[in-house]
């Protein structure tokens, strides 16, 4: 193979070049490029098929003659580590693609069937997101933004996101909101982490966590340094008079206008109990409003922070409204925790990317997101209405709850069946999560929730195709008595 054959088969040179990392070792330039592609190639570091550069580039890259890295092409092309066609250039040949060994620990280990179907609480229906939108979104965001706005730019994050979200909560989740009290994160994990730090900081030594709730969470608080107990939950929500018993408390995680993940909203007076205790101790409450947009049969049930400003931290975030992997979330903070959290802030994920955020703003600002929200709202709703038809008609004993508001509904079961339950819906090929998940107790506290067996079932998630199977599939291992 010559020079001028391998410059016709490459085609136009790129520019500048493909780059390639290769280190010559052995006697002399020629030996040493030609025993590294060969490694390349052998332990699969370049995979079949991999084009390599044109000669000319490639020499150029090394500082080597063109001659030797065309004697190297040909020599490994004789070999069968590389092909050299017309019009295709020098490419890794794939007989040459290296049998890699099976460890045996991963031969021992039984192979997991993945779930056919999952009902399990904590995602929106991915199928549906907004794609066309939210490119045009993007596109329009990227047209008009300054220069300036993909610098390292403000640790609150931009303000064009900042102006929308405060607009947008004030009208539609009754928050009190400037654009100088919210901080952007990368969703509620990141917000509630930066939260963590600043309770650390002003010597907070411990917080109260709704008893049925993540233990995610928890342990995020507990991994900060922080002591949590619970707060006990019925069917009225939190029971908030009991922190004025708990001792030592600066702050308490809540779900107030859909409680996670037994769907209850926080009655009137347990919301006034809640701020009273805050403005007595000086205490925050940390609100957690991850679905509040997803309402049915009830009149919305507005954010707590706006009692009070002052004391409650609203968290908001798109993984409900929109999807999780967007990674953006909100913080709208008391004027005073601002500066705290920017510095908590400095010592990790300073700013969530300026694109995503222009994107959001103007996807807020054009009327997008209202539009998608409304749609998915409806959308949430008739499957919500198809799950409880189809309990009724099949599984009369079962009683739906915690479904006026949310993606996700409590399906009530006999005593002591939950697990047996659970187990035969991963028999059927179907993911579901019992309410005992989600419980959390502290033994010495002396307290026990009542024993109650269920399921939490997030009917948005399953994309259309999926649907009918998923609640197919529910409906048969549902227990067919009272039990």
């Amino acid at each position: 193979m010559t020079d001028s054959q391998t410059n016709s088969e490459a085609g136009p040179p790129p520019e500048p070049g493909t780059d390639l990392h290769l280190e010559l070792r052995g006697p002399g330039l020629r030996a040493g490029l030609t025993n590294a592609l060969r490694d390349a190639v052998r332990t699969g570091r370049l995979a079949p098929g991999t084009r390599l550069p044109p000669s000319r580039s490639l020499a150029a890259d090394l500082g080597v003659s063109r001659n030797t890295v065309t004697d190297s092409y040909a020599e490994l092309v004789a070999e069968g580590w590389l092909t050299a066609q017309q019009g295709s250039g020098t490419q890794v040949a794939t007989r040459a693609e290296p049998r890699r060994a099976t460890p045996a620990a991963s031969r021992a280990q039984p192979t997991r069937k993945r779930p056919m179907y999952g009902l399990q609480p904590g995602s929106p229906d991915l199928a549906n997101f907004p794609r066309t939108q939210w490119l045009t979104a993007a596109r329009r965001a990227l047209t008009s933004a300054p220069h300036d706005a993909f610098g390292y730019g403000d640790a609150l994050g931009q303000i064009r996101l900042r102006t929308a979200l405060a607009d947008y909560l004030a009208r539609a989740r009754g928050v009190y909101a400037e654009p100088e009290r919210i901080v952007i994160c990368s969703g509620f994990h990141h917000g509630l982490a930066l939260m963590a730090q600043a309770l650390g900081a002003r010597q907070v030594r411990a917080v109260a966590v709704e008893s049925y709730g993540l233990d995610l969470y928890r342990d995020l608080l507990t991994g900060a340094g922080l002591r949590t107990t619970p707060v006990y939950v019925d069917e009225y929500g939190a029971r908030t008079d009991d922190l004025a018993r708990l001792d030592g408390i600066g702050a308490v995680l809540m779900t107030p206008a859909h409680q996670y993940p037994t769907g209850v909203a926080l009655r009137p007076d347990r919301r006034t109990a809640a701020v009273e205790w805050a403005r007595r101790t000086g205490g925050l409450i940390l609100e957690d409003d991850y679905d509040g947009e997803f309402r049915y049969d009830r009149q919305p049930v507005g954010a707590l922070q706006g009692l009070d400003p002052d004391r409650v931290v609203y968290f908001g975030s798109a993984s409900k409204s929109l999807a999780p992997g967007v990674r953006l979330g909100w913080m709208v903070l008391p004027q005073e925790l601002v500066p705290e959290i920017v510095v908590a802030k400095g010592y990790g994920d300073y700013m969530s990317s300026a694109l995503e955020q222009l994107t959001l703003a103007e996807f807020l600002t054009s009327g997008a997101y209202d539009r998608h929200v409304r749609s998915m709202r409806l959308h949430y709703r008739r499957r919500r209405d198809q799950l409880v038809a189809a309990l009724a008609r099949r599984a009369p004993h079962v009683r739906v709850t915690g479904m006026a508001a949310g993606l996700q509904a409590v399906l009530e079961l006999p005593y002591g069946t939950e697990q047996s339950v659970t187990q035969a819906a991963a028999r059927q090929g179907l993911a579901v999560s019992g309410l005992a998940e989600f419980r959390y107790e502290v033994p010495e506290s002396g307290r026990r929730l009542p024993e109650q067996d269920a399921l939490v079932v997030n009917y948005a998630a399953p994309s259309d195709s999926a649907w009918t199977g998923a609640l197919d599939a529910l409906c048969r291992v549902m227990p067919q008595t009272q039990g």
